[in-house]
């Protein structure tokens, strides 16, 4: 096993749990455009991150619902729709030849970068944290859908798509941070269970595991945290990085 790579993946995946378990956004387009940048194929990036993300996500999850950040409503109309999303997306990514996806996924996560500092400029605070209540209006299925399917193609997305939406809508965002959280745990299984059942993930061992440790360890802090981080200045840095990366890749 090489050490000096599993160190440096686990304060990839602590510092990008750090971010996604406070912000709601940032894990899964940091891990991925880190792997991309080692020269891993994108249907292999994006199932390395989606496994590491049921552990982070179900860790980050459990700590959510310990602090009180989940709204059941809001979960019954989110997983559905982004685990079928997500699926859809693994299939489109997996078929994709890899000369031809690396470019598509470069310039995802470009737009996602741009999309995630649009959201940090536009972004509204509830009024009160603590009483603001969810929105479940029928936009939320198509909403589930279409971040499943981004998260799956860009190893990364549903934060950015929709945590990100949800608040701007004017929901709390403290429970839209932890509902999302926890929704994203079912997307991420139907994900990796789809790339899964279509290549071996056995030669990104020392890639997985770091994540998954550096994840795992950051996930309670983070979800303390949520909510309490200087949004809009966070939100930008995280933008600029993606698509800093996106360039390169380019």
């Amino acid at each position: 096993m090489d050490f000096t790579l599993l160190f440096s993946v686990m304060i990839v995946g602590f510092a990008a749990q750090m971010i996604d378990g406070s912000l709601g956004m940032g894990y899964g387009v940091i891990s991925n455009s880190f792997l991309l940048m080692l020269g891993i194929p994108p249907a292999l990036t994006s199932s390395s991150v989606h496994l590491s993300k049921m552990f982070t996500n179900g860790a980050a999850g459990l700590s959510h619902i310990r602090f009180g950040n989940v709204d059941k409503r809001l979960l019954i109309r989110l997983i559905p729709t982004g685990v079928l999303g997500g699926i859809i997306g693994a299939l489109v990514l997996s078929a994709l030849p890899h000369g031809v996806a690396r470019p598509f996924v470069a310039v995802y996560l470009f737009i996602a970068g741009l999309l995630i500092i649009r959201k940090a400029i536009r972004r509204r605070q509830a009024v009160e944290l603590a009483d603001a209540t969810i929105n479940t209006e029928k936009k939320l299925f198509p909403l589930g859908a279409l971040g499943g399917f981004l998260d799956a193609i860009g190893g990364g997305g549903w934060g950015p798509v929709v945590t990100s939406t949800l608040i701007i809508r004017g929901n709390n965002p403290r429970l839209s941070i932890g509902s999302g959280s926890v929704a994203e745990f079912f997307v991420s299984v139907a994900i990796f269970a789809t790339f899964s059942s279509r290549f071996s993930l056995a030669e990104q061992g020392t890639v997985i595991l770091g994540l998954i440790i550096g994840g795992v360890l950051a996930a309670p802090l983070s979800a303390y945290l949520c909510g309490r981080l200087p949004v809009r200045p966070s939100l930008v840095a995280v933008g600029l990085l993606i698509m800093g990366v996106s360039i390169g890749m380019l």
